[in-house]
C-alpha cells in the first residue's frame, strides 16, 4: 500500500468541482497516480504541466440511492450525478476554465470507480494507464487499488485497438491542421511547421497500443529506442513527412492487431463487476 496526501485543490464553479464532490473523492481514493508526459518519459524540462488521475469509491447513498452533488461551487440548486472530481489549477488564473494548462500547472481528475471501470473496459487509452504506472509515480494505492493493479489483465482486450486508433487519428489530424481539427499551440506550428506535441502523442499512442495488444501491458516510462525518437519529435527535430510516415505505419500495425491479437477479444466484465460490489461493500463496512 502507498498512502500519500489525498488532498485535492479546492472546489470551483465547474460541474464536476463542487466541494462535496471533492470530499467524496478525497475520502474514497483507492488509487492516484501521475498519467502525463512525466510518467511516459516524454516531458521536456520546464514546459509541461502535471497530469494526475485517480479512482475513488462512493458513499452508499450515491450508489444505491439517488444522492447527487452540486454542479460546482455556488450551484447548490443545480445538481449532477457524482462521476468524478475534476480540477485544473490554471482555472484560478484570469480567464478561468478557458485557460490552457502550462508549465507547473496541475490537472487532476478522480473518477468514481464505476465510471472508471466502464471507461477502462472500453479500452480508453488514458484511463487504462493507472494500471501500469510504476511505484515511484503512485501517490495513493490502497488494498482495493492494489487489487485492481494486480488484475490489470482483466481490463485488456482487443477493444482497446479501436480506441487507441481513434485517439491516434485525432492527434494526427490536429498535428496536420486538418479541417475541423482542434489545435491550440500556434507557437509550435510557427517554429516547427507542425504541432510537435500532437505529433509526439499520436505516435506514442501507436507505440503503446501496439505493446498493449501484443503483450497485454504498457511499459512506463516508454522504453528506448522509442522514447528517444518520441522526444526528438517533441523537440521538432524530425521532418513532418517522416513523422507522418511513422504514425501511419504504427496505425497500420495497430489496425492489424485489433483484429488478430493474442489478448482476449473482450475484457473480463464479470470479474470487474464482482470487484465493484466487493470493494464498495468493504468500504461501507469500514464506515465511509
Amino acid at each position: 500500500m502507498i498512502q500519500g496526501d489525498p488532498s485535492l485543490p479546492p472546489g470551483f464553479a465547474h460541474p464536476h468541482a463542487s466541494e462535496q464532490a471533492r470530499a467524496i473523492a478525497e475520502r474514497g481514493t483507492i488509487l492516484r497516480v501521475q498519467v502525463g508526459s512525466g510518467v511516459h518519459g516524454t516531458s521536456v524540462t520546464g514546459q509541461d504541466d502535471r497530469d494526475e488521475m485517480g479512482i475513488c469509491l462512493e458513499p452508499p447513498e450515491f450508489v444505491t440511492g439517488l444522492a447527487r452533488v452540486p454542479a460546482g461551487t455556488g450551484a447548490e440548486t443545480y445538481t449532477v450525478a457524482f462521476e468524478q472530481y475534476e480540477r485544473h489549477t490554471v482555472w484560478d488564473e484570469p480567464g478561468g476554465v478557458a485557460n490552457r494548462s502550462g508549465a507547473g500547472d496541475l490537472d487532476v481528475i478522480i473518477y468514481a470507480a464505476r465510471k472508471w471501470c466502464r471507461l477502462a473496459l472500453s479500452g480508453n487509452p488514458t484511463v487504462l494507464l493507472p494500471l501500469f504506472v510504476p511505484d515511484e509515480e503512485v501517490m495513493i494505492r490502497t488494498a482495493a487499488g492494489a487489487e485492481l493493479v494486480a488484475h490489470a489483465d482483466r481490463f485488456v482486450s482487443r477493444l482497446a485497438g479501436e480506441r487507441f486508433l481513434g485517439y491516434l487519428r485525432s492527434q494526427r489530424a490536429a498535428m496536420t491542421g486538418e479541417s475541423g481539427a482542434h489545435t491550440n499551440r500556434p507557437e509550435l506550428v510557427a517554429v516547427h511547421g507542425y504541432d510537435t506535441k500532437y505529433a509526439m502523442h499520436a505516435l506514442r499512442l501507436g507505440v503503446q497500443g501496439i505493446e498493449l495488444l501484443s503483450t497485454g501491458r504498457i511499459t512506463l516510462p516508454i522504453p528506448e529506442p522509442d522514447l528517444g525518437y518520441l522526444r526528438s519529435i517533441r523537440r521538432g527535430e524530425v521532418a513532418l513527412p517522416e513523422v507522418v510516415a511513422a504514425i501511419d505505419d504504427a496505425a497500420a500495425r495497430l489496425s492489424a492487431l485489433a483484429v488478430a491479437s493474442s489478448v482476449p477479444e473482450q475484457p473480463d466484465r464479470r470479474w470487474v463487476d464482482e470487484w465493484l460490489h466487493r470493494a464498495h461493500l468493504e468500504y461501507w463496512r469500514a464506515g465511509s
